[in-house]
């Protein structure tokens, strides 16, 4: 019997339409697999729309997704709307991916949509993704495990650079703590230059954090997922940015090049294989995730962990679209392994409410 798989993508978001680009591959890519597939792509409003039409990533231009139906959440899968905001037609699923980058999308909202939802999902969860979408959060919880990352200080406001303890001698490097795509990012040499770049940073978001810049610096990425009872690691990739920031424009505008499998020594990509693998399996984590590193010289610093990667990093995982669909298989099995031991969990029922008389919770009384 054919399997449904509800791909979530899009977002309240800076990242939205990298998203669509994402979303739209991974439904292709599942229904070329033998997946019945219901697209539900979030607008930048929040409004949700599902239509079978919307794999078609032309239907982004102009905004004529809004010409296709709002959708709503439910028990088991989503309901279309009728012109008049009712529900028409249920869609049932047997387990949804998320393809949202940024925002809450990313951040845990969607993992709690199809906790609600009873829908097994294959990406990661809730924890993981509310914390690895905040960079500062991100430092904490790495510190706790004892990984190294880059020296930082934390602001919510442009006027912090005169009372952080902890700020970095220049250059630094400002990054908004819950955008991606390097929106929002910027080098800055001078407290002049900070000052400006932690406003630009706060128009984006309500806070930043200020790393030291690293010269000469190497970026490195790393992929795993789970599944099987073991965590699978990629290659390592090296980009390469054409100037001292690997930008938006390099990502998704041709700007860039790689190198994978990346170009370093053979215990270095050991190095960041290894802590890959145990970062993920001591937060339990699931789906596909991509760790970014930065590269000083023989020091290597876990920079970034990102839960809904740009195209789910079906380049680091596979050999191309058609053997990426065995990754996304195994992820899916995956995911309803998990959801099918939590129900086997048994809920407590105290029955403390039959005891209760019918006046206890109202207001003024004794």
């Amino acid at each position: 019997m054919q399997k449904t798989i509800l791909v979530f993508f899009g977002g309240v978001s800076n990242e939205n339409e990298i998203s669509v680009i994402t979303g739209t591959m991974a439904i292709n890519v599942l229904k070329g697999a033998g997946y019945n597939v219901i697209p539900l792509y979030i607008s930048q409003n929040g409004d949700m729309y599902s239509h079978e039409k919307l794999s078609d990533i032309t239907n982004f231009k102009g905004e004529n997704y809004k010409t296709f139906p709002l959708a709503i959440m439910a028990k088991g899968g989503v309901y279309t709307l009728n012109k008049h905001g009712k529900p028409k037609k249920f869609f049932a699923a047997d387990c949804a991916l998320n393809c949202c980058h940024g925002g809450a999308g990313e951040g845990g909202a969607v993992c709690g949509l199809c906790s609600s939802a009873g829908l097994p999902l294959a990406s990661a969860g809730i924890f993981e993704s509310s914390a690895f979408m905040d960079k500062y959060l991100t430092k904490l919880v790495l510190s706790a495990l004892g990984i190294k990352t880059v020296g930082y200080a934390y602001a919510k406001s442009a006027e912090d650079i005169y009372s952080c303890a902890d700020m970095p001698d220049f250059p630094v490097i400002v990054k908004p703590v819950n955008l991606g795509s390097s929106i929002g990012v910027e080098k800055a040499e001078n407290a002049e230059k900070l000052k400006s770049a932690l406003q630009c940073a706060l128009i984006y978001d309500n806070a930043a954090i200020i790393e030291k810049y690293i010269e000469n610096r190497r970026e490195i990425n790393c992929a795993a997922y789970f599944y099987g009872g073991k965590v699978i690691t990629s290659e390592c990739e090296e980009p390469h940015a054409d100037g001292d920031i690997f930008s938006f424009e390099d990502k998704y505008q041709g700007g860039a090049k790689s190198d994978c499998p990346a170009n370093i020594p053979e215990q270095t990509a050991d190095f960041i294989k290894n802590t890959t693998k145990s970062v993920y399996e001591k937060l339990n984590m699931r789906g596909i995730v991509r760790f970014d590193y930065i590269l000083d010289k023989e020091e290597v610093y876990l920079s970034e962990i990102n839960t809904v990667p740009g195209s789910l990093s079906y380049y680091l995982l596979s050999g191309g679209f058609k053997d990426f669909a065995r990754v996304l298989k195994e992820v899916i099995e995956q995911a309803e392994q998990d959801f099918a031991a939590g129900k086997s969990k048994k809920l407590l029922h105290t029955g403390v409410l039959e005891n209760i008389s019918s006046n206890a919770c109202k207001l003024g009384r004794k």
